[in-house]
């Protein structure tokens, strides 16, 4: 039975830091893109990053570049969402999830098609 279990979401302060964590299980990644996607209250899920397992090739949204860094350790099976400088706008559930697509695809589609995924962690950031 595969499973993604989403970890070290929080309350933290426009400018402060959290990693999110995605521990892995159920089945081998290795042919899988991971990645993260939030949904703010009200508002559409969007694609947040993504990475290839397998070569660690990555993609980010627009809105995280530069600030946000998706990286997995193959011997825990858990991929990673380092977020820094965090703004209010970043505020939402966030989901890691699992597909056998290639990672431009995971990235323009704001999580349709994916074969697996977490329960999501809440990430609150206040101005």
């Amino acid at each position: 039975q595969v499973q993604l279990v989403e970890s070290g979401g929080g309350l933290v302060q426009a400018g402060g830091s959290l990693r999110l964590s995605c521990a892995a299980s159920g089945r081998t990644f290795s042919s899988y893109g991971m990645g993260w996607f939030r949904q703010a209250p009200g508002k559409e899920r969007e694609f947040v990053a993504t990475i290839r397992w397998s070569g660690g090739d990555t993609i980010y949204a627009d809105s995280v570049k530069g600030r946000f860094i998706i990286f997995r350790d193959s011997d825990k099976i858990a991929v990673y969402l380092q977020m820094n400088s965090l703004k209010p706008e970043d505020t939402a559930v966030y989901y890691c999830a699992a597909a056998r697509r290639g990672i431009a695809s995971i990235a323009t589609s704001a999580g349709y098609g994916m074969d697996y995924w977490g329960k999501g962690t809440l990430v609150t950031v206040s101005s």
